[in-house]
């Protein structure tokens, strides 16, 4: 009943199971110089087909802002989405860790492009002292908007990147999840196109706490042992992030579980686009959905226990529907997805409608079960 996010989901069984068996395993070298680690890293790499430098830590917002201070210089500035993770949900990680200043730029999709960056940089005087200096782009994906970016629009922003002399930074807190849905491979997504550093979530994907920050230029990593460390996101006990992507990236469990997710977005799509008054803000490209409701169907679904969130300003009044976020994971399961569908579509149903459904309605038994689906009809 929970579409609140997929922050909200819990952590894959086997992941966990992996856990239990590095706490049995005994002592192992501290800080990364375990056989775990050494495992994921060496992974990660045959899965990007390049050699790749490595950073295990455990945030999303470690992740980001670490990697962001490797590109940036404290004068720098980074480019990115004005709804981006790191301009809205960060509280200032990437400025607090680089000292570079965050640069929204308007992407109503979620996706940035070459014209709009253009844009942006065009009145930044390139080597005044009295300017911030744009060194790097972030992009998300998948995005906040729920959409994604094939690999030709990686590589529109990759080609600007190259031409201003800037680094390319992606922000993959939902990389499996952009990925299955494009069907192409995680090089073509991501290096191929021109990203410098990816940071590869798993958390949002079915592990506790474990980030990966890939650099596909091990060279722009040379400083980044020291930027972990001096920020205190060098974990002792190193092999408890590396057992859960060790897991997470084995047979295949990181795609399939983004597979659920998306799938299962899918079909929460279809069903709320198929009842009147209900339209969607965005395509539903990977695990969320940007849904405007009626007030009237929104009420209905939070009185029914079904959890979600109000997105941006509120409407004027309660004949403007409001805009909700939907988000589905890994474990979501597909009953609610089809009970949070029909609470929708009885609550849409003029009232007349109601009334005629619930005089052709055949009589329940007593104490057969099904008192809570009489209740619902």
């Amino acid at each position: 009943m929970n579409f609140s996010s997929d922050n909200a989901a819990g952590a894959h069984p086997k992941i966990v199971e992996a856990l239990v068996r590095a706490a049995a395993a005994g002592p192992f070298p501290a800080y990364g110089a375990d056989p775990i680690t050494s495992n994921v890293e060496k992974r990660l790499s045959e899965i990007f087909e390049r050699e790749t430098a490595v950073f295990l830590v455990a945030t999303g917002t470690a992740a980001n802002a670490l990697a962001l201070s490797a590109l940036t210089p404290p004068w720098g500035g980074v480019l990115c989405a004005a709804e981006a993770h790191v301009e809205i949900d960060e509280c200032g990680a990437v400025e607090a860790i680089s000292g570079a200043r965050v640069m929204p730029v308007e992407a109503p999709d979620g996706r940035l492009t070459r014209a709009a960056l253009e844009a942006r940089v065009a009145p930044i005087r390139i080597g005044d002292q009295h300017h911030v200096q744009p060194a790097a782009v972030s992009i998300t994906q998948a995005t906040e908007a729920g959409t994604v970016y094939a690999p030709h629009q990686v590589g529109a922003v990759g080609d600007f990147c190259r031409d201003h002399g800037l680094h390319l930074h992606m922000d993959g807190a939902r990389f499996a999840n952009a990925l299955v849905s494009i069907g192409c491979s995680p090089a073509e997504l991501t290096w191929k196109a021109g990203v410098d550093v990816l940071s590869f979530g798993a958390t949002k994907n079915g592990a506790l706490a474990a980030e990966a920050v890939v650099f596909f230029k091990p060279e722009l990593a040379r400083d980044f042992l020291y930027r972990r460390k001096r920020a205190g996101h060098l974990f002792s006990k190193m092999r408890f992030l590396s057992a859960q992507l060790e897991t997470y990236l084995e047979d295949g469990l990181w795609l399939a579980n983004a597979r659920h997710a998306n799938a299962l977005a899918t079909r929460l799509a279809y069903g709320l686009v198929d009842i009147s008054g209900i339209e969607l803000e965005y395509p539903v490209e990977a695990n969320e959905l940007f849904v405007r409701l009626p007030a009237k169907v929104a009420d209905a679904l939070f009185a029914a226990g079904f959890h979600f969130y109000p997105w941006g300003a509120p409407p004027p009044d309660s004949e403007t529907p409001g805009l909700f976020r939907f988000v589905t994971a890994f474990d979501s399961d597909p009953g609610a997805v089809d009970a949070l569908i029909a609470t929708a579509r009885t609550a849409a149903a003029p009232a007349e409608a109601v009334e005629i459904a619930m005089a052709d309605a055949a009589p329940v038994p007593a104490g057969d079960g099904n008192e809570a689906i009489a209740e619902i009809a």
